[in-house]
């Protein structure tokens, strides 16, 4: 059951970040403005969604499942990355949250132009 809560919450997730990032650009035009807004709304949301789960307990395991891991999984995984990085900053770990933070950058862009060299080969 919870496979199928998750299944379902990353289709919506997948399904709004394509409609609203295909809504940016068609008034926008190519940039980056589509998936920084998709980033950040995606983070603020997972934000709001954890600690009303968590501190607030208004939001019941399976609704936080779908919500979280399911829509904002298949949203944007950003919000995922950037809560992390704040929970190692809150419990005082900054060196750890900044080499998740840079690293996850530094390492992502390699692997994005390892991929395209690969992509180029075959």
């Amino acid at each position: 059951m919870r496979v199928l809560i998750v299944a379902v919450g990353a289709a919506l997730g997948g399904v709004s970040r394509y409609l609203l990032q295909g809504w940016i650009l068609e008034r926008t035009g190519p940039s980056i403005v589509a998936l920084f807004v998709i980033n950040v709304t995606g983070a603020f949301a997972l934000g709001l969604v954890t600690t009303l789960a968590v501190d607030r307990n208004l939001i019941n395991p399976e609704v936080r499942l779908l919500l979280s891991t399911g829509f904002l999984g298949g949203y944007t995984t950003f919000s995922s990355w950037m809560l992390e990085s704040f929970q190692l900053v809150q419990a005082g770990d900054l060196v750890r949250a900044a080499v998740n933070v840079a690293g996850s950058a530094v390492v992502g862009l390699v692997a994005v132009y390892l991929g395209i060299v690969a992509g180029r080969l075959v």
